[in-house]
């Protein structure tokens, strides 16, 4: 009789703590631009890094532990940090003073020869694929529009020379229905969070914003059938949790840090 009790007593406990755990939706992304111990990063599905602070054997404990392991690489800027800097400073369009970055000309066959050897430079290291970075500067209202057609032929160059890796498209909705069948996703920064760099408050992005955003992305996803990942930018414990319930009601796998990516995120 004591048995039952104490079962009847302990049950509802155990079905809480597992509809709680059910309602928690781990953060399935990382990224991360500057250098971390490989053996301490476990059990993501997107891991996102800057290969040149990594080895070959670096980026196998990094594969054993993680599903796909990413090499950040622009394909819109070089930065005036990049390894390859150097080779392209000539070959530029202007810079983007926000991120000390400067627009590359695609239409150079300088850049694209460059382009080229940075990818094999990052697959000879083991990468599963490559985070390619600023695809909205070729949309609309970027500052390389004119250089569409450049970006969708490069693409589609990079896919046909490495047709077993993985290239993730960071921004650049509008071009989707031309990249969809040479990516694995679609990265959008700040769907639910709305970083300012001209004051650098991070706040959560107006409802009606988010909501527009939202409709956005899914309506392509729905329309292409390509995954979506957000990565969100916070300051604070208070507004981590507050994008988290947004992202947690979405299908979204996301990442939540500082804006500069430099560091794992800690509130």
């Amino acid at each position: 009789m004591q048995r039952i009790k104490y079962i009847l007593y302990i049950l509802p406990i155990i079905i809480i703590i597992i509809a709680f755990q059910n309602t928690m939706k781990k953060e399935a992304v990382l990224v991360c631009y500057g250098k971390l111990k490989p053996e301490t990063i476990n059990g993501y599905r997107y891991v996102i890094l800057e290969s040149h602070h990594y080895l070959e054997s670096n980026v196998r404990v990094f594969k054993s532990q993680n599903k796909q392991v990413f090499a950040y690489f622009s394909l819109g800027e070089v930065n005036e940090n990049a390894p390859h800097y150097n080779a392209l400073k000539e070959h530029t369009l202007g810079k983007n003073t926000i991120w000390n970055s400067h627009y590359l000309d695609l239409k150079n066959p300088v850049t694209r020869n460059i382009i080229l050897e940075v990818t094999d430079s990052i697959f000879k290291k083991g990468f599963d694929g490559i985070f390619m970075d600023n695809f909205d500067n070729y949309t609309q209202f970027g500052p390389q529009k004119d250089q569409r057609e450049g970006i969708i032929t490069l693409l589609k160059e990079l896919k046909a020379k490495y047709p077993n890796k993985l290239f993730l498209q960071n921004a650049g909705l509008e071009l989707v229905p031309e990249t969809h069948s040479y990516i694995c996703g679609v990265a959008f920064e700040s769907v639910a969070s709305d970083y300012q760099f001209d004051t650098q408050i991070y706040q959560l992005r107006k409802e009606t914003q988010y909501n527009e955003r939202y409709a956005s992305i899914t309506q392509m996803q729905s329309k292409w059938n390509v995954p979506v990942i957000c990565i969100e930018y916070a300051d604070t414990k208070n507004l981590k949790e507050s994008i988290q319930k947004r992202m947690d009601s979405t299908d979204f796998d996301y990442f939540i840090g500082k804006i500069d990516l430099q560091t794992l995120p800690k509130f």
